[in-house]
């Protein structure tokens, strides 16, 4: 309601005459697409405010979900291809309060997957090809704000919702996820470890709920969980959520070493391919992590998109060996 034409012109530089709104949602965020008249404004835009309930908005502003994402915007996003046009962003660190103000994509001829679609291995070439390109552009060049995962002030609760979220899940199907009961109790340390250098500045969060596709190729959503890290956590996050479990065995070490190659043209480096293939099985990890907090607290994702991405990560876990890599390596 706030969002008024005095308001967004002051923000967007550029004379706003009215604003009216199209739809909207809510999540992790709110969100809402606004049709707006003016001079030199765009015809509709994407803007991204505070989550609704209290509790949502206490582990964006824990995870400095809002400021992260109107500091990438600011400062790196010029340097990046992918992602979609950003007109105006402000952050209030007093409060927390923020509003973003992005290209309109509903407008334009846009693909938007999401887990119960899986990628096919075509599609998930391009999703990789984007990471590579990000991740060799800012490679050991990371921000002092773009901190690791590990050292997220969210860490501190990780294991507890772990924990809780795990006995709920148990409680409700048949996923098995006390197979990653070693994760739950020891996430500080395998959180560590999976960020150990080299580093590089990572999407952080790039499920298929955050890639598009236009004009053939891959894009990228909500850059509010940007962080330094390995690429091996990023690309097996990114490969096990995205794809069915049968496809992503069969193509996955094709595509890490697409990746590999793409990395050493973009301003990386030349990686190992059984370095870069025991950091992605470690980093495997955050596959299962991140959809069992999703899936156990709810209310952050559809349950069944949520509770597919569980399946994954668990699947994975196994066939990836994780677990038992990860305890040799601590």
């Amino acid at each position: 309601g706030d969002l008024d034409a005095r308001f967004l012109s002051r923000i967007m530089g550029a004379p706003v005459t009215s604003v009216t709104v199209i739809g909207g949602d809510a999540g992790t965020t709110s969100r809402a697409r606004l049709a707006l008249t003016g001079e030199n404004v765009p015809d509709s835009v994407f803007v991204k405010m505070p989550a609704k309930t209290a509790a949502t908005r206490l582990m964006g502003e824990l995870g400095r979900l809002a400021e992260t994402e109107t500091r990438f915007y600011r400062e790196l996003s010029p340097a990046l291809t992918g992602l979609p046009k950003s007109y105006a962003s402000t952050f209030d660190p007093v409060t927390g309060r923020y509003v973003l103000v992005l290209e309109d994509l509903a407008v334009d001829h846009c693909e938007f997957p999401d887990t119960l679609h899986p990628l096919s291995a075509d599609q998930a070439s391009r999703v990789v090809e984007l990471l590579a390109r990000l991740h060799g552009t800012f490679w050991e060049r990371a921000p002092d704000w773009a901190y690791a995962a590990s050292a997220d002030s969210a860490a501190l609760l990780t294991s507890p919702l772990l924990k809780t979220s795990a006995r709920r899940i148990a409680e409700k199907t048949d996923i098995p996820v006390e197979r990653g009961r070693f994760i739950d109790e020891n996430y500080r340390a395998v959180a560590r470890l999976i960020d150990q250098p080299p580093n590089t500045v990572m999407h952080g969060d790039a499920h298929p709920g955050n890639v598009y596709f236009r004009n053939g190729e891959a894009g990228l959503l909500d850059w509010q969980a940007v962080r330094r890290g390995h690429p091996g956590r990023e690309l097996a996050y990114t490969l096990v959520t995205s794809m069915a479990t049968a496809d992503r065995r069969t193509h996955q070490r094709d595509l890490l070493d697409h990746y590999r190659d793409v990395l050493a043209h973009s301003g990386g480096p030349e990686l190992g391919r059984d370095e870069l293939w025991d950091r992605y099985r470690t980093g495997a990890l955050y596959a299962y992590v991140a959809p069992l907090i999703t899936a156990g607290m709810g209310g952050m994702q559809a349950e069944g998109i949520a509770m597919e991405g569980l399946r994954l990560g668990v699947a994975a876990l196994d066939d990836l060996d994780t677990v038992a890599l990860l305890k040799e390596s601590l």
